[in-house]
């Protein structure tokens, strides 16, 4: 079976941990069901994010190099 996550056209996925995830929320002044979702069976994400989890996704951008979005984990 091929490990999609693994192709080289998908961006980085990275769990946060609890620390990272409060800065996160600090900064944008919001609460974590705020922030836009996605699926467990995104098969994209890594193997350890839990539902509850959230995910920076790190995407090449042509306009500012790298591109930073958080996904919250969802069922």
């Amino acid at each position: 079976m091929v490990d999609v996550s693994q192709h080289e056209l998908v961006p980085e996925h990275v769990v946060l941990d609890e620390d990272e995830l409060q800065d996160v929320l600090d900064e944008y002044d919001i609460d974590r069901t705020d922030l836009p979702k996605i699926k467990r069976t995104d098969p994209a994400l890594p193997d350890e994010a839990e539902m509850g989890n959230v995910v920076k996704i790190i995407r090449e951008s042509r306009t500012t190099d790298t591109a930073v979005v958080y996904r919250l984990v969802v069922d």
